[in-house]
C-alpha cells in the first residue's frame, strides 16, 4: 500500500512515479554535493523518541503568478518516463482486495495478538470561527475568511468549487466547519500526477493545500516526478499555511529512476522555504518489492538485506548530498515500507521510518482494527528499532479504510465492510486515541484516485476523506487537536 513501486514485482500492491527533469549530476564527482561535501563528517540528528474541472481563477488569473512558476520543469522526456522500465502501472497504494490470503500476506505476525478494541466519543458540530480582515493574512495564518461579503466580492472558487478564496492573497480562503486539525499528517497525491501525461496543475494542489491545512500539518509525498513537490511547497508558500512535507524519493532497481529524483530533491531544497520540510524519505516498500519478486517473506533473509544494504547506500547518497547544500537546518532522511518489510540494517541506517500498515488487508472486523494496528505497530517495529543503537523516529505512513468497492468480491475484508459507515467507526475509534497516546500517523488519503479503480477495480480507488471531485465524503472528523 503506497506509492511508487514496480507493478511487475508485486500482484498486490502497484506504484507510480512521476516526471522531474533537472541538471546532470554525477554522483562519483563530489562538487556537485557543494564545496562541503564530506560523507564522514555527517552525523544524523537525534531522532524523537516514540510514544505509545478548468476553472482557473476565473477572471483574476492575471493577479497571481506562483513563485516557481517559472522553475518547474515542464518539459518532458519520454525517454527518462519510468513506465518503460515496468510491465505494469505506476503509482497506486492500496494492495487489490484479491483473496485473504494475498491481502494478509505482509500483515502476518507470529503469536496472538492482543487486540485492544478502543472506543471515543466525537465532538461534533464544532464551528471554525472566522475572523474578520480587509487586509492579508499573516504569515502564520492557515486560511481566514472575512466577515463582510463587501470584503469577499472579488473573491473566485477553486477548481471543483470547494474553497472560496482571494485570487490577489492566497493566504485568505474561506474554511470549512466540519474540518479540524485533528490529523497528525496526511498522505497526499495530486489527481493527474501520473506519467507520462503529469497532469497535476497548480490550481488543484492549491485547493488540496487550502483543504489539508484545516485537517494537518503534515503532508507525506511519494516522489518528485510530475513537479508534485514543487508544486505542494509552492502552494504552501503562497498560502501562508503551516503545512510541511516528507519529500519523497522513489527508489526501484533502476539508478536511473533513483537519480533524476535524487536531483530534483537538490534543487528543491535550493528553492523552497526548506523551514516547511520535514525529511525525505528515500524508498517506499523497496523491501517488500524484491522479497515479493523472490517468493520471500522473511526481511532478514539474504533476499531482505540485500534489498536493506541497497537502499542503505541510496540513503548514505541522499544524506550527503543534503549536507553538501549547507542548509540552515538538519534535513532527516528516511525510509518507508510496508509494516513487516524493515530489518536492523536498515532501521540502523535511517533517522526515521514510515510504516504502511492497513487493518483492512488483515481481514479484521472494524472494531478491533485500532487496537490491532498499534499491537502490530509495537511487535513489528517499536520492538525491532529497540535493537539499534541509533534510534530512528518512528510513524505509520499509512492508515486508513476503504469507503467503498467496485465489485461485490472486494465490498468486505472479511468481517468489516468497505463504507461509510464502518469508515467513520474506525476513524472514531483510532484519530483521537492515536493522539492523545502520541502516536505519529499519517492518514491514508486525501481524496479517491479514479485511475485506480480504472485500473484494479475493489476498493482500490476509494480509500480518500474526499471525493475526487475534493467533496467531504459524509463522515464527520473527530475533532480532536494533532500535536
Amino acid at each position: 500500500m503506497s506509492r511508487y513501486q514496480p507493478y511487475s514485482d508485486r500482484d498486490d500492491y502497484n506504484i507510480p512515479t512521476r516526471q522531474d527533469l533537472n541538471p546532470e549530476y554525477n554522483p562519483s564527482q563530489t562538487a556537485n554535493y557543494g564545496p562541503s561535501y564530506q560523507q564522514a563528517n555527517y552525523y544524523p540528528p537525534a531522532a524523537d523518541s516514540l510514544n505509545p474541472s478548468t476553472n482557473t481563477f476565473a477572471s483574476n488569473a492575471n493577479s497571481y503568478t506562483p513563485v516557481a512558476a517559472q522553475q518547474y520543469p515542464h518539459t518532458y522526456n519520454s525517454a527518462m518516463n519510468p513506465q518503460e522500465d515496468r510491465t505494469g502501472p505506476l503509482w497506486s497504494e492500496k494492495p487489490n482486495a484479491g483473496s485473504g490470503s494475498s491481502k494478509k500476506k505482509w500483515l502476518i505476525i507470529g503469536g496472538v495478538l492482543a487486540v485492544v478494541i478502543i472506543a471515543v466519543g466525537v465532538g461534533v458540530g464544532v464551528a471554525v470561527s472566522h475572523k474578520s480582515s480587509g487586509s492579508k493574512s499573516s504569515s502564520s495564518s492557515s486560511g481566514t475568511s472575512t466577515g463582510t461579503s463587501s470584503d469577499t466580492k472579488d473573491w473566485v472558487m477553486s477548481v471543483n468549487n470547494v474553497v472560496k478564496y482571494n485570487p490577489k492573497d492566497l493566504s485568505q480562503f474561506e474554511t470549512d466547519p466540519r474540518l479540524h486539525k485533528s490529523l497528525y499528517g496526511m498522505a497526499y497525491t495530486p489527481i493527474g500526477a501520473i506519467l507520462p501525461s503529469c497532469g497535476a496543475t497548480f490550481d488543484g494542489v492549491l485547493e488540496d493545500v487550502m483543504l489539508m491545512s484545516q485537517l494537518t500539518t503534515r503532508v507525506r509525498l511519494y516522489g518528485t516526478d510530475c513537479n508534485v513537490t514543487d508544486l505542494v511547497l509552492d502552494a504552501i508558500q503562497q498560502t501562508k499555511t503551516d503545512l510541511s512535507v516528507y519529500i519523497g524519493i522513489y527508489i526501484d532497481n533502476d539508478d536511473t529512476v533513483y537519480t533524476r529524483q535524487r536531483d530534483a530533491v537538490q534543487r528543491i531544497l535550493k528553492t523552497y522555504d526548506i523551514n516547511h520540510v520535514l525529511g525525505v524519505t528515500v524508498g517506499n516498500e523497496f523491501i517488500l518489492n524484491n522479497m515479493t519478486a523472490a517468493g520471500s517473506n522473511d526481511p532478514t533473509s539474504a533476499v531482505g538485506v540485500s534489498a536493506a544494504e541497497f537502499l542503505v547506500a541510496k540513503i548514505q547518497d541522499v544524506r550527503s548530498m543534503i549536507s553538501g547544500l549547507s542548509l540552515s537546518k538538519t534535513i532527516p532522511v528516511g525510509n518507508g515500507d510496508a509494516g513487516s518489510y524493515t530489518n536492523v540494517q536498515l532501521l540502523s541506517a535511517v533517522d526515521y521510518f514510515m510504516s504502511n500498515i492497513h487493518p483492512w488487508c488483515g481481514g479484521l472486523a472494524v472494531d478491533q482494527a485500532a487496537g490491532w494496528t498499534w499491537q502490530f505497530f509495537q511487535d513489528n517495529n517499536v520492538a525491532l528499532a529497540a535493537q539499534t543503537t541509533n534510534n530512528p523516529e518512528l510513524i505509520i505512513a499509512e492508515i486508513g479504510w476503504p469507503s467503498q468497492s467496485s465489485d461485490a468480491k472486494s465490498a468486505t475484508d472479511g468481517p468489516s465492510a468497505a463504507d461509510i459507515p464502518t469508515l467513520q467507526t474506525f476513524m472514531d475509534s483510532w484519530i483521537c486515541q492515536a493522539n492523545t497516546n502520541q502516536t505519529k500517523y499519517f492518514w491514508f488519503e486525501n481524496m479517491d484516485q479514479p485511475w485506480k479503480d480504472a485500473l484494479y477495480g475493489g476498493v482500490e480507488g476509494w480509500w480518500g476523506l474526499f471525493s475526487s471531485t475534493k467533496q467531504l465524503k459524509n463522515v464527520t472528523i473527530p475533532d480532536c487537536a494533532a500535536s
